[in-house]
């Protein structure tokens, strides 16, 4: 690949090691945050999840100035709200502005989460848009486990959570910089202003058969006249469905819970608060090597078979917690939440942002992301407001039973709905997926 383009995937990207950071840095702080404003559970549910809430708007009305103003000025208001609502939450003096903050937060986390993606699968030549894809998610799990480590080295001091929560300033201020040298894609360029010279020049980065690629990229713009506006039609349905029943089984799955109350969970098992810190630092680990590992498959194996890797993954951990809770014997938790977070990065976590962004057309990706990303975080929105609650009423070991039956219903949406998209360009994936 050029070395350009590698630079600009890189770079948005980053808005994913944003993404992360942001939504594990709050495992470190959430029970100080309790301890300190005096919450109830359903109080504490609400504090930690409004940043998911967040999510749910961003992620709803993400894909709206990114086909209006383009992907790189909305990667640019990101970076900046990023940066915002880190040092808010951090110097907030009540919990209330600390949930305004954190909503904001959880804005740009929901918009990244349809930007970014997009972007990538725009500018990427269809032999690496799998792994080019993966990037966003390489960034997300790198963001968590810096967030992790973070942390872990922050803890013990006075008010040591402002620091967790502020830390996220600084990679913040990164991106904003870094955006400035990345261009626009090609498809918004010639899709939504005609500026086909511009959009000829970045082609060249990523196609050296430049006037197909072009032509291929106007034609559908042919082939979907009319119908951009009608987002809902019986003709996007088929992508519709799979990126919604793909987003709700990535959040059956548990895998928001955890990432956000893993020192809780540890220390339900009965772990010491720092022992439980360095716990969640090996999720973090985990999630790297694995997440690495899908990326090298990817583009050669496919979307589906690291799927049915990460689905089976999934039953057999979730059930080993279950089984663990409901007998009182926690010594090979910690073990199976990582073979869990192992699942999760080799399958969902390595596809859902790459297989979501290629199955929806040219003239409806945005709003098909924004629809796809909306799913996901009204599920995780749901999950982590809750789970407080529900652990505290009936145990780890109904909860993880309840995931691990949910992923019973994606091995077989995998086996019996899910396409395979590697090695196709979006164009012709268009043609496939629309009738």
């Amino acid at each position: 690949m050029n070395k350009k383009l590698i630079l600009w995937s890189i770079t948005v990207s980053l808005g994913g090691f944003l993404f992360g950071m942001d939504v594990a840095v709050i495992s470190g702080a959430e029970q100080d945050i309790q301890q300190l404003w005096n919450l109830t559970t359903l109080q504490h549910g609400l504090a930690v999840a409004m940043a998911l809430y967040g999510t749910v708007v961003g992620a709803a009305f993400g894909g709206w100035p990114s086909d209006k103003y383009g992907r790189k000025k909305t990667l640019l208001w990101i970076a900046f709200s990023f940066f915002l609502s880190s040092l808010g939450a951090a110097l907030a003096g009540n919990v209330i502005v600390f949930m305004i903050f954190r909503f904001l937060g959880g804005l740009s986390i929901g918009a990244s989460s349809v930007v970014a993606p997009v972007y990538i699968s725009e500018i990427a030549p269809p032999k690496f848009r799998g792994r080019m894809g993966i990037s966003f998610q390489l960034n997300i799990v790198l963001g968590i486990l810096f967030a992790y480590v973070s942390n872990y080295l922050l803890s013990g001091g006075a008010e040591d959570w402002r620091w967790m929560l502020g830390v996220v300033a600084i990679p913040s201020i990164a991106f904003f910089i870094l955006l400035f040298f990345t261009p626009e894609t090609p498809r918004w360029l010639i899709l939504h202003e005609g500026k086909v010279d511009e959009a000829k020049k970045i082609i060249a980065y990523t196609d050296p058969d430049v006037e197909t690629a072009l032509k291929e990229i106007q034609d559908s713009k042919t082939e979907t006249h009319g119908v951009a506006e009608k987002f809902f039609s019986k003709k996007f349905s088929m992508p519709i469905l799979l990126a919604f029943l793909f987003a709700t089984f990535n959040q059956l799955s548990g895998i928001n819970a955890i990432i956000y109350y893993s020192p809780r969970i540890f220390e339900m098992t009965g772990l010491g608060k720092e022992s439980a810190l360095l716990s969640s630092t090996g999720i973090g680990v985990v999630n790297l090597i694995f997440t690495v590992i899908g990326w090298a498959l990817i583009d050669r194996v496919g979307r589906r078979v690291l799927m049915y890797i990460g689905s089976l993954g999934y039953l057999i951990s979730l059930s080993l917690i279950a089984l663990a809770f409901f007998n009182e014997s926690y010594a090979n938790v910690p073990v199976f939440i990582f073979a869990f977070i192992a699942a999760h990065a080799i399958g969902q976590g390595s596809v859902i942002w790459v297989f979501i962004s290629e199955i929806f057309p040219n003239s409806v990706r945005a709003s098909g992301m924004a629809w796809g990303a909306l799913t996901h975080w009204v599920f995780a929105a749901i999950i982590a407001n809750v789970f407080p609650y529900f652990s505290q009423q009936f145990g780890g070991g109904a909860i993880f039973s309840f995931f691990a039956a949910m992923m019973v219903f994606q091995l077989l949406y995998v086996w019996l709905m899910m396409p395979e998209t590697k090695g196709v360009s979006l164009e012709n994936l268009q043609k496939r997926m629309i009738h």
